[in-house]
């Protein structure tokens, strides 16, 4: 299609299929020296069979349990990495919950940022898929984020992410952090990966995180990635000084939506958030 050894074949099943069908797309973009919106434009065009499908009737859990179907998610990330305290909410949120509160205050006005590894693969869930709370912590929260793909060091896409984290656990100790974010369920992402092109700039989407217990909204939030102090390009720069990533990894930016001390979710919490230009990812809560 694109050149006589190279040769793009799109899925259009949703699975693992589909997931491949994005590596691929990526690989030619590359190789064509072209954009993922280019390439996908001319798959499109070219190709013989288009399956035609209503995402909005597709992506919320609660119609998916009712159908026995659900979108799953467009790539397996090999790793996930996370950032934290990009938001001075979230700063603010960090100092109240520590014990060493300063520590959050020189990460926020620092030049390095806090980058973390977050989740393998098997620790991630999709669009209607589990989401964890620990039940050796009293205080368990979602993160809202956007969060970006990376393919060749460079940002290609843009997501949503869901940075599960237990925050008794790490703010009686910032050594903690590690069992505060990675476990069963720790991380939720997509329901869709959309092009930098575009999303053209990202640090200007409504971010909102609704969370529904017994059917009944218990939480909402909304914020604006505007607020980020940091610039996504940036940190993706720091993330592989030294430290080279594979394709497609994922990185979540920071949350700036942070349900109050009183709230703590419980299992069978319903958590939706949505991020301007990219949708909405609706997952349930389970114990592990």
């Amino acid at each position: 299609m694109f050149g006589p050894a190279l040769e793009l074949r799109l899925d259009p099943r949703f699975g693992q299929g589909a997931r491949q069908g994005l590596a691929d797309l990526l690989k030619v973009a590359y190789v064509m020296g072209m954009t993922m919106d280019e390439v996908a434009t001319k798959a499109v065009a070219s190709s013989q069979e288009v399956v035609t499908e209503d995402l909005s009737k597709l992506v919320p859990a609660s119609k998916a349990r009712a159908s026995g179907m659900r979108l799953d998610r467009p790539l397996d990330p090999p790793e996930v990495w996370a950032v934290g305290v990009t938001y001075k909410s979230s700063e603010m949120e960090r100092r109240r919950e520590s014990k060493t509160p300063d520590i959050y205050a020189r990460v926020y006005g620092a030049e390095r940022p806090e980058i973390f590894f977050k989740a393998t693969p098997e620790r991630c869930s999709g669009p209607g898929g589990p989401i964890g709370i620990r039940t050796d912590s009293t205080w368990n929260v979602p993160e809202p984020e956007l969060a970006f793909v990376l393919y060749k060091g460079e940002i290609v896409g843009y997501t949503i992410g869901n940075d599960m984290s237990s925050r008794s656990i790490e703010g009686e100790n910032p050594l903690y952090l590690p069992q505060a974010k990675v476990f069963r369920h720790c991380c939720a992402i997509e329901p869709c990966v959309v092009s930098a092109q575009s999303i053209g700039n990202p640090h200007n989407l409504a971010m909102e995180c609704r969370i529904l217990r017994n059917g009944e909204q218990v939480f909402r939030g909304s914020a604006s990635t505007s607020q980020m102090a940091r610039k996504c390009d940036d940190l993706a720069d720091w993330l592989q000084r030294h430290n080279p990533v594979p394709d497609l990894t994922v990185v979540l930016t920071g949350t700036a939506i942070i349900p109050p001390e009183s709230f703590t979710l419980k299992e069978g919490d319903v958590v939706q958030i949505t991020i301007e230009k990219i949708g909405t990812l609706e997952n349930t809560v389970v114990e592990v």
